[in-house]
Formats: C-alpha cells, sequence, structure tokens
C-alpha cells in the first residue's frame, strides 16, 4: 500500500524528488497551484546547498576546455540562461531578495590569444541574444581597476549575476513551509511506472506523479524504469574569504584559467572556478592541492585578494549530462517526470523547476521544452 506522507490522508499529488534549487522552485510552483506536494530529500550538503551563487550565462571557458563535443549544445541554450536569471530576479522580487546583483560578468585575458578567443566566443553569444561586449585594458579599468597587471581585456557579459546562495535556499525552503510543502528525509534508490519511489529502507511512497529532480542522482533511478540518464557528480572545490571593503561588482572568469570570483554583500569573496575536490561518500571532500592552486590563481588575478584570510573552505558536486537540460515525461513511464538543468544548474534551477511543475500541472510551460526531452538518450 502506498504510503502517505505525515498529516496527509491519501499520499500526494506530486512527490518531488530532490529538494536542491529544482526541486524546491517546482515544489513551489506545484504548491502555489494548489497542489498537494511531498519533496523527498537525502538531505546532503553537496549539491545546491554546497552552491556558490554563481548566475551564469556567458559560455563558460572551462567547459569549452573540458567538453568541446557538448559545447553546441550549451550554446543552443543561451537563450534559456538569460531567461533563467530573469528569473532568480523575480524570485527575489517575491521573496524578499536574496543579495541578488546583476552587474554583468567579466571574463579576463591575459594575452592577445586569449583576447581573440574571447572576440570568437562573443560573436557566437551575440548571435543568441546574449548581451556582451569586448573591453581593452582601459575599458576594464573603468569598472575593475583591481585587475592584476597580467590582465589585458575581458569580455563583458551583461546579463551575468550574483547572490548569496544560503539566504536565497534559506527563503525558498521557508516559503515552500508556509504553502504546506511537506518535506521528508530520506534516499530513493529506484522508481516505478505505478509511480512509486522506493526508498533505501525499502519504503515505497507513490503519488499521482512523480517528478525527478535529483541531480546527479537522476540516473540510477531512472535505470529501473529502464530509462538511465548519463548524469555524472563532479566534485569541485571552493573557499571563501574574511569580509573586505566592496570592491568586485561583477561575476569573474578567465578566458583560459580555472578560476571564478564573486563578492557578495557581506564582503566575503567566493573564489572558485572548477578545481578538483575528493569524492567521497556521503560528501565529497576538500581538495589541499585545489586550496592552495585556486587560492594563488586569485590573488594573481586580483592582488589585493593577497591580503586577506581564507575563513571556510568546502566541496560540493556539481551534475554534468550532455550540455542540455533534460526536461519530461519518462516513455516508459509517463506520470515520472524529469527535470535536471543543463550546465550551470544553480542558474537554470528555478526556470528548469518551474517548468517542470508546468508539465505536472498540465500548463503551458514557460519556454519551449521540446529540445529538453530526455528521449533523446534512448531514440
Amino acid at each position: 500500500m502506498a504510503e502517505a506522507a505525515p498529516g496527509c490522508a491519501t499520499p500526494p499529488d506530486v512527490l518531488v524528488i530532490g529538494g536542491g534549487i529544482t526541486g524546491g522552485t517546482a515544489a513551489i510552483a506545484l504548491a502555489e497551484a494548489g497542489a498537494r506536494v511531498t519533496v523527498l530529500d537525502a538531505g546532503l550538503p553537496a549539491g545546491s546547498a554546497a552552491n556558490a551563487g554563481s548566475l551564469h550565462v556567458q559560455l563558460q571557458s572551462r567547459f569549452l576546455r573540458l567538453f568541446p563535443e557538448l559545447a553546441p549544445n550549451v550554446e543552443a541554450s543561451l537563450p534559456l540562461y538569460v531567461q533563467a536569471v530573469r528569473e532568480w530576479e523575480a524570485l527575489a522580487r517575491r521573496l524578499g531578495g536574496f543579495d541578488l546583483v546583476r552587474a554583468g560578468g567579466l571574463m579576463l585575458a591575459g594575452s592577445a590569444a586569449q583576447m581573440r578567443f574571447l572576440e570568437a566566443k562573443a560573436a557566437r553569444e551575440a548571435a543568441r541574444g546574449v548581451a556582451v561586449e569586448l573591453l581593452d585594458r582601459a575599458g576594464l579599468e573603468r569598472i575593475a581597476p583591481w585587475a592584476g597587471p597580467g590582465i589585458v581585456g575581458a569580455e563583458l557579459c551583461r546579463d551575468e549575476g550574483k547572490l548569496d546562495p544560503l539566504l536565497a535556499n534559506r527563503r525558498l525552503a521557508e516559503h515552500a513551509a508556509a504553502l504546506g510543502v511537506v518535506r521528508l528525509s530520506g534516499r530513493a534508490v529506484a522508481l516505478t511506472a505505478d509511480p512509486a519511489a522506493i526508498l533505501a529502507d525499502g519504503r515505497r511512497l507513490a503519488a499521482g506523479q512523480i517528478l525527478l529532480a535529483a541531480a546527479w542522482g537522476s540516473g540510477a533511478m531512472t535505470a529501473s524504469l529502464g530509462c538511465p540518464l548519463p548524469s555524472r557528480a563532479e566534485p569541485l572545490h571552493m573557499n571563501i574569504t574574511e569580509p573586505a571593503a566592496p570592491a568586485i561588482g561583477q561575476l569573474i572568469q578567465h578566458a583560459e584559467r580555472p578560476i571564478t570570483l564573486k563578492q557578495l554583500g557581506t564582503g566575503q569573496i567566493v573564489i572558485g572556478g572548477g578545481w578538483p575536490a575528493l569524492a567521497a561518500e556521503p560528501v565529497p571532500r576538500v581538495h589541499p592541492g585545489s586550496l592552495l592552486g585556486n587560492v594563488a590563481l586569485a590573488g594573481e588575478i586580483a592582488p589585493a585578494l593577497g591580503t586577506l584570510r581564507v575563513i571556510r573552505c568546502w566541496a560540493g558536486y556539481n551534475t554534468t549530462l550532455d550540455g542540455r537540460t533534460a526536461l519530461g515525461r519518462l516513455p516508459r513511464a509517463g506520470r515520472v517526470i524529469v527535470a535536471i538543468p543543463g550546465d550551470a544548474g544553480y542558474t537554470l534551477g528555478p526556470l528548469v523547476g518551474r517548468a517542470a511543475a508546468a508539465l505536472a500541472l498540465g500548463t503551458p510551460p514557460p519556454f519551449d521544452v521540446a529540445p529538453c526531452d530526455p528521449a533523446r538518450f534512448w531514440s
């Protein structure tokens, strides 16, 4: 017999598996439409709970280096990223703000060759509707006087931004609770076509529909329905400094070297950019080499950071798929909806979550979901 959520006389209308940014915002959209919603989450601080708060839009040089064969998928999705940042802004207005700033993003160049790379990249992005421009050193000085002497110019993407993910996650969770969304702690290991989720302890949770938003863990669960997804966990390392006077207004990346910088409203500076962490269960572990290399590179790009202390470092999992969002019903279990954002999943999460909720409700999603159909993996 299906197990009802605590306090519910019947199973919920929708069981959302995965309580990160995608599942959490999907649950909110469903509850606001009147659905009974239960969120099942493993409670691991490794995905959205470990996010650094970048709102990415432009093609990330790191992704182009690591996954060049998947770059066309991300490039085709660029209009979705622009829309996703607007979705974040709308959420912030509704829920009281997340320290969200959209002052643009800078991708720095340290050589003429890197500037040529940025020029070609910017042309591709502009063709997809992204607001970008190239800056020489003098133009960069006007908005980023902190840049080190080795930086010769940059690409500015005006659509990018940053936010405080701890604040955003907390406010979203509070709003979901106020709407009556029930949150259960547990881990699903398999799905059935009924639909139901089989938990690690053998329990069975059933619902009218299942919305699967479990990021890297989704592939193993859909495999039980004959529809495995190539979702993979990528362990990444991050650092944060003590507070400093406001200086870095934009989201910062580099044309060739693995780095992201962003300064929060608290004055603290988050340093990341794809440096590896150590894969471990249940959560990844920090990598001493990444700590040293990441911070040293940050000090080279922005020398003033050399006077700051790193007060915390942590690791989390990024989810890689094929560069595109996977969003839609499973062909062999039509009441199961998959929702895995493409690259930069925290950026895309609220928009993909709202679209997944629309599919469950039978209402028009906020964008064309046909290119996101997960059936591409089994056709």
